[in-house]
């Protein structure tokens, strides 16, 4: 009997952990269109940490079996997000703070990429597939809670025309379902994105906390 698609056994392992984030700390205030924006600003501060930490990884590896089959060139977000964050802020945001949960986060990607790259595919699933599903939802959200106009501040969810997006994300999915994995290699990385759920839950948690988290990253 054929092993189900990773991105079916993706889905199904992290259903419950998925909903839990979206109803985690700044989250619900954010999908209300309600967060405010210096706080909306520091969530994006935050990403941008880990896609900065996340996609230099993945082009170390981009010649691995699990990573080779995923569509990179269109996904990266880092840069979009550093435009956002030059257009919502006063031009300092690379010295705001990073938030603990963040930080140990990075620090996971960047380990694991030493030591166990092919579990780098489980972040990809966690976050790109995201920005390419719910985040096409909140580039609406964002524009009008924060009064935006055209394309400035909302880079971060825009993925070309509404096809593009969803060619790309099905482009995202074909890949997935073609990383060459054996049983114990995909429940690695099934266990992989349930952990980087849960570290996005710890992150909008201590986001959401009237003191704002005092750890900081190099630049990046």
């Amino acid at each position: 009997m054929n092993a189900p698609p990773l991105t079916l056994r993706l889905r199904e392992a992290t259903r419950d952990l998925h909903t839990a984030a979206e109803r985690a700390g700044v989250m619900p205030a954010l999908l209300r269109g309600e967060l405010a924006r210096d706080r909306y600003v520091l969530l994006l501060r935050n990403l941008h940490a880990l896609y900065a930490s996340l996609e230099p990884a993945l082009a170390r590896h981009a010649q691995h079996p699990c990573v080779a089959p995923l569509p990179l060139a269109g996904l990266a977000r880092a840069d979009a997000l550093a435009a956002d964050l030059d257009a919502l802020h006063d031009g300092g945001w690379r010295r705001l703070p990073v938030a603990d949960a963040m930080w140990a986060y990075a620090r996971h990607v960047e380990a694991i990429a030493q030591s166990r790259p092919s579990r780098l595919v489980a972040h990809v699933y966690v976050r790109y597939l995201g920005d390419l599903s719910g985040g096409q939802v909140l580039r609406n959200v964002v524009r009008r809670a924060l009064q935006l106009e055209g394309e400035a501040g909302t880079a971060f969810y825009a993925f070309g025309s509404g096809d593009e997006a969803r060619a790309l994300k099905d482009a995202l999915k074909r890949g997935l379902d073609r990383t060459p994995c054996d049983a114990a290699e995909a429940a690695a990385i099934v266990d992989e994105a349930r952990d980087g759920f849960v570290r996005h839950i710890a992150l909008f948690e201590e986001l959401d906390r009237p003191r704002q988290p005092s750890s900081s990253l190099p630049a990046a």
